[in-house]
């Protein structure tokens, strides 16, 4: 993988804190607010300063008119890497007096000493208006694109303008960002062998065949997020830690969601948690075993907590072996720039919207998602589809992301007042099919993974679930972004991971004491696993129960829904 598509991939999925905006659509993020006024006001009072600032600006802007400006672009900027953009004055000075003016308008944010949530809501849209504004972003000026025209005789603007209608046809009116035409779902994406063995209104639970003689006695089962497929577990061969586990002796049991549409507007907590339940009902029924690994990833990392502390909060707690959690935010607190774009007015208003279609849109998920790294997911692909007019890349992760799903009114309610409110960190805020949730009560071990540069799920906030859980925490630090986590097979050379066995409330004390290892969190999670899941059997040859026949192969049918 290259680093830019590690960058991307990083960047490729959307999150259930992201639901306010989702429902609103990000146009509001650009239009100017209390935040701005603010701000205007702060700098107005400052008047010394912001013209201090404002000259600065038209000293550089001579320097750049008469050549002896020394104002460069960082190290790693890809917008500007041409030698065009150096080499030709004119351009030269362009890209100058932009880069100027963004650094300038930098400053005034941090002189106007705004309150937190102020200063996030005015860098975000300035940040996205100052992105927007890059010559690099102008056909013909942007010098790839002019040679691109003469190279083919003006055909890379006429595709590129085509694409450019197409895409603001349809939802989500961004950029595509992946070439599909080489993936196929059950053929070379999410090609695991398996079968499912139990289907209910709300979810396949699918049985991947154990690819070792041998198998752990307790199953793992996974519950994925609730927005885009569950194959991001389940990628290319080789790249699948579903595919990764049944080569390691682990019977593997993974839950796939239905795309729900308008009928389906009353799901929500108890209806998924429900439904959770009646699949490890199935698992316990098919293995034989009385206790499961429940693991879950991102939303479905959230409920599979609530799914434990249910289960603890009624003296069943014995049916679990370990909790595992990827990527997951329970505790929303200062979660990063999206929770200080919402309000509770907001999150009332998006709860209103969604009720009134029936569901959330992942389309527009991945719209606001999008827009929150504008210079890799709209501005780059702004620059190769429609300025050169060229195809975006084949990339598994990518069409992963581009498979979007809805999420039914109900559930988006209650994800939306459990993160604005925080609800999950208080025992009893949230009651789950008649039982107050308390995750003090859950007393097995947990191993809770994070990467370091996901800017989606922090991993400070993740490691804060350290402090929820009643029992023993395993935390493992990833170097990786949101999704590089989870698709991290072992055997990249770059790969490392961070562990310290002394979780305090501080994550950044965590990680100043911790001890890097290379390689993947994937052969650490193993070693874990096998302590935790009994001692090995025979395999089962066949998929499936007695009652519980097989049926559907792999990946199943509920991932096919549109």
């Amino acid at each position: 993988m290259t680093s830019s598509s590690t960058d991307l991939a990083d960047a490729a999925a959307p999150l259930d804190v992201l639901l306010v905006d989702a429902a609103l659509g990000p146009i509001r993020r650009f239009v100017p607010d209390l935040s701005t006024a603010r701000w205007a006001v702060s700098l107005a009072r400052r008047p010394r300063t912001t013209a201090r600032r404002l000259g600065a600006l038209a000293g550089e802007a001579a320097k750049v008119a008469v050549g002896s400006s020394d104002v460069t672009p960082k190290r790693g900027d890809r917008r500007f890497t041409d030698t065009a953009w150096t080499e030709n004055p004119l351009l030269r000075r362009l890209v100058q007096v932009y880069l100027a003016g963004g650094r300038t308008v930098d400053q005034l944010i941090d002189d106007a000493e705004l309150e937190p949530r102020d200063r996030k809501r005015v860098r975000f849209m300035m940040e996205n208006l100052v992105e927007a504004m890059s010559p690099s972003n102008v056909p013909l000026v942007n010098p790839a694109s002019a040679k691109a025209v003469i190279d083919t005789a003006g055909l890379s603007l006429v595709r590129g303008g085509t694409q450019l209608v197409k895409d603001l046809a349809s939802a989500p009116r961004i950029p595509e960002m992946v070439d599909t035409s080489g993936f196929t779902v059950g053929d070379n994406i999410a090609a695991t062998e398996g079968s499912v063995v139990f289907r209910n209104e709300v979810l396949e639970l699918i049985q991947y065949v154990p690819q070792c003689d041998e198998v752990h006695e307790v199953p793992v089962m996974i519950v994925p997020p609730t927005i885009n497929k569950f194959y991001a577990i389940d990628l290319a061969p080789g790249r699948s830690l579903v595919e990764f586990s049944t080569q390691n002796n682990r019977q593997m049991f993974v839950i796939s969601w239905r795309n729900p549409d308008a009928r389906h507007a009353g799901w929500n907590f108890d209806t998924y948690v429900g439904s959770i339940l009646e699949a490890l009902d199935a698992v316990e029924e098919i293995t034989g075993s009385a206790r499961t690994m429940l693991a879950g990833i991102c939303s479905g990392g959230i409920l599979a907590s609530i799914t434990a502390a249910y289960l603890a909060g009624i003296g069943r707690e014995d049916r679990l072996a370990g909790i595992v959690l990827a990527v997951t935010v329970i505790d929303n607190q200062d979660a990063g720039t999206v929770s200080a774009l919402s309000d509770p007015r907001m999150a009332n208003l998006a709860k209103a919207r969604s009720a009134q279609k029936g569901y959330l849109d992942g389309r527009a998920l991945a719209e606001v998602f999008a827009w929150l790294r504008p210079s890799d997911l709209i501005w780059n692909y702004w620059v190769n589809n429609y300025l050169l007019g060229k195809r975006p890349p084949a990339f598994d992760i990518l069409f992963w992301n581009a498979d979007t799903t809805r999420m039914p009114a109900g559930l988006h309610a209650d994800f939306v007042d459990m993160a604005v409110e925080n609800r999950l960190t208080r025992a009893g805020a949230v009651t789950v099919l008649g039982v107050p949730i308390d995750l003090g009560k859950v007393t097995v071990d947990s191993y809770i993974v994070a990467g370091i540069a996901d800017h989606i799920t922090p991993w400070e906030n993740c490691y804060r679930t350290t402090q929820l859980f009643g029992g023993r925490t395993r935390f493992i630090l990833s170097t990786s972004g949101h999704i590089a986590a989870l698709v991290n097979p072992p055997g990249n050379p770059k790969a490392t991971f961070h562990t310290n066995d002394e979780h305090g409330p501080d994550a950044k004390t965590w990680l100043s004491g911790a001890e890097t290892h290379q390689g993947s969190w994937w052969t650490d999670v193993a070693l874990w696993l096998n302590e935790r899941c009994g001692d090995l059997k025979p395999a089962p040859k066949e998929m499936g129960s007695t009652r519980l026949q097989p049926l559907a192969p792999a990946p199943g049918t509920y991932v096919f829904d549109k």
